[in-house]
């Protein structure tokens, strides 16, 4: 079962402990996936794949104390083995395992201050999740630049890309350089300067950025567009 070390009290340490724990779990779903996957029978009873700090891995049954010391992997994830593709049971499995690290790491950082927090998910974020890496997905780094105030890109309307945009970088050091490198950038409705706390959307016509709020876009609604039109664009479309 999930081991626990109460002397995590650093972002250094808390994503050390990440770290590992996950290279522990990316070695069982990638490496050592034969001897996993037949310790994963569908007829034992629920069991649950555990990261280790010392970068192994485990298939056991769930803590019997509640609550338990860690919060606990998902449950059963053998049943599923014999039910569906490889690559898709492989897959489902990571995406739990992905949620399981991210509770470790935050029940060890529910101590941290908010600055610490944004440090420890920056370093979270830089690495591709297991999910990524099982379905052989690359991570999208992409996030807003500018060149002397203007704001030139290709498409940036992907969810990724939107989050990317929305939240800025969350290490203190990246958002110090994020402000630096948007100050010139004002929003193409109200001329608002660029804020990394807001979220912002670029027009693929004209390149100008706009406030969500002012063009009345949500981070949800931007997932669904695959290239974005700001109203005096689409104006200009209508046009006879």
């Amino acid at each position: 079962m999930a081991s626990i070390s109460s002397s995590l009290r650093t972002v250094e340490e808390i994503f050390k402990d990440y770290s590992a724990r996950r290279a522990g779990i990316l070695r069982a779903l990638t490496n050592d996936v034969e001897e996993f996957s037949n310790l994963c029978d569908p007829e034992k009873e629920n069991l649950c794949l555990y990261g280790h700090p010392n970068e192994t891995w485990e298939v056991n049954l769930p803590a019997d104390e509640v609550p338990p010391e860690l919060p606990e992997p998902a449950l059963g994830i053998n049943f599923a083995r014999d039910g569906m593709n490889r690559i898709d049971w492989l897959s489902l499995v990571a995406v739990h395992s992905d949620c399981w690290l991210l509770a470790v790491a935050y029940f060890f950082g529910a101590r941290l201050n908010r600055n610490e927090r944004k440090r420890l998910h920056s370093l979270i974020n830089d690495l591709p999740t297991v999910f990524e890496v099982i379905a052989e997905r690359k991570p999208i780094k992409d996030k807003p630049s500018a060149d002397n105030g203007s704001k030139s890109r290709g498409s940036i309307q992907r969810t990724s890309d939107v989050q990317a945009k929305s939240t800025a970088k969350l290490a203190d050091e990246s958002c110090d350089e994020d402000e630096v490198e948007h100050g010139e950038t004002l929003c193409g409705c109200c001329d608002g300067n660029y804020n990394a706390d807001e979220f912002w959307i670029g027009c693929d016509i004209c390149e100008r950025w706009f406030h969500g709020k002012c063009v009345k876009i949500t981070p949800a609604k931007a997932e669904g567009i695959k290239q974005y039109k700001c109203p005096a664009c689409n104006l200009k479309r209508h046009r006879p």
